[in-house]
């Protein structure tokens, strides 16, 4: 591919946007490859993914404007719905997607970050929504995702001022998990991938599940979905495996245990 890397480590993928020239900016191109790398993951040998953008300077400065500043309003449209459709798969990808978020996230790149379960940053990062600057609106999710993640009243600011934030205060309004030196995101996000990767993969995928479509409805519907979700993990090599390790852990230290003599 031109634009996009994919690398596996064990059972974690990193998937790069490598386009440095342009700051990582999302053209149609782009948003093809992501499709397609994706689509190309193997869920029996990956449990956790990274998102990174190549350099240091931008994880994904947005999308394309020159690709942009031409299109008509269908044309507009159907950019929009193919940058929300590649968003959404990633936001819905069955295993977790952890966005390692280096330097600029502007506009599509806050975007496709806030389509990740996790998000951590460099120091350097700066995260905004500044489309109402240049004459249009958040089209890949911006206007939706923003406010379910930070709150509608900080997500209207961030949006109609098209104030750019830094790292920092991206992490008090909860927009990022975290924030490290730019030498350490890679590792930390790889540490946790594989953290994550180590866990019972089935129970994680219905995790991840169980959050997103509970998030959609009633708390009366979304505690069916999570016992649907949880009973579905029993009678899996997983649910025995894990359960009968802790019993035996469980039973060893009780042998260990030297009862108390009162002479």
């Amino acid at each position: 591919m031109e634009f996009v890397t994919y690398e596996q480590e064990g059972f974690v993928g990193v998937v790069t946007i490598n386009r440095p020239k342009a700051l990582n900016a999302l053209n149609s191109t782009v948003l093809e490859e992501l499709e397609a790398t994706f689509k190309a993951v193997d869920l029996d040998t990956t449990r956790c993914l990274i998102l990174t953008g190549a350099g240091e300077k931008s994880f994904v400065a947005g999308a394309d404007i020159g690709e942009m500043s031409t299109l008509t309003k269908a044309e507009g449209e159907a950019f929009g719905k193919k940058g929300n459709d590649v968003f959404r798969m990633i936001e819905t990808f069955p295993i977790p997607v952890i966005a390692a978020v280096n330097g600029f996230a502007l506009g599509g790149g806050c975007e496709i970050s806030m389509s990740c379960d996790i998000r951590i940053c460099s120091e350097n990062a700066v995260f905004g929504q500044p489309e109402v600057g240049l004459g249009i609106t958040p089209g890949f999710g911006g206007t939706q995702r923003l406010a379910r993640l930070v709150g509608e009243g900080m997500a209207k600011q961030m949006i109609y001022t098209a104030r750019n934030i830094k790292a920092d205060e991206a992490y008090r309004i909860g927009l990022v998990n975290a924030v490290y030196p730019l030498e350490e995101l890679l590792p930390v996000a790889k540490k946790m991938a594989a953290g994550i990767a180590a866990n019972a993969p089935i129970a994680v995928r219905n995790c991840k599940k169980a959050i997103n479509d509970g998030m959609q409805v009633d708390m009366d519907k979304a505690i069916v979905i999570e016992e649907k979700l949880f009973g579905d993990c029993f009678e899996t090599e997983d649910q025995k495996a894990g359960m009968g390790n802790f019993l035996e852990k469980d039973k060893e230290k009780k042998l260990k245990v030297v009862p108390f003599q009162n002479k």
